[in-house]
């Protein structure tokens, strides 16, 4: 199960881009409210998530997944329960993913030291040790980053391609019409 969290003031591209490729390519990934089954966007849509935080599994867990936003970026940073899954899954050596300001979260959590990654521009900074490209997306091992909500259907394409496997995104992309 890969879990994708929304926290209040996420982007809403960044968060359901991602998720409309990951479940056509046939991933299972469910939606975390950090907050409550309802949850805001940065820009006032509200989304129904799949599940709560008490309804997180540890034992078939293959992924964390982090839109940006803002606030949602430090709501999701606030909340333990979203940074001890993270830290549990970068530690198994399964899937962390982030993007746009979220990357910082894993800067602050020290996971990107030496590790190739992207972030919205400005962010820069809080990505400890990370070798910065401003590239759209960045696939280091298991850490997937990327810049911003224009690289949403890219993220989604890197998930999917780690995941399953290139051939696998690229269906999911030609069958969208995306090339």
């Amino acid at each position: 199960m890969y879990y994708l969290f929304l926290a209040n003031g996420f982007e809403i591209t960044e968060a359901m881009a991602p998720l409309d490729i990951m479940r056509r390519a046939g991933m299972d990934v469910q939606t975390v409210g950090v907050t409550g089954s309802e949850v805001q966007s940065s820009n006032g849509v509200t989304v129904k998530a799949d599940i709560d935080l008490s309804q997180i599994s540890y034992d078939d867990i293959e992924g964390a997944i982090l839109p940006g936003g803002m606030p949602g970026t430090l709501n999701l940073k606030a909340c333990s329960a979203v940074t001890d899954c993270v830290r549990f899954c970068y530690d198994s050596g399964k899937l962390v993913a982030s993007i746009c300001a979220a990357p910082s979260i894993f800067g602050a959590m020290e996971i990107l030291r030496d590790r190739t990654a992207t972030c919205f521009p400005g962010f820069e900074k809080d990505l400890k040790g990370a070798v910065c490209t401003g590239a759209h997306t960045e696939t280091d091992g298991n850490v997937i980053t990327a810049k911003g909500a224009g690289c949403a259907l890219e993220f989604g394409h890197a998930i999917v391609s780690y995941a399953l496997s290139k051939r696998s995104a690229d269906k999911v992309l030609s069958d969208m019409q995306c090339f």
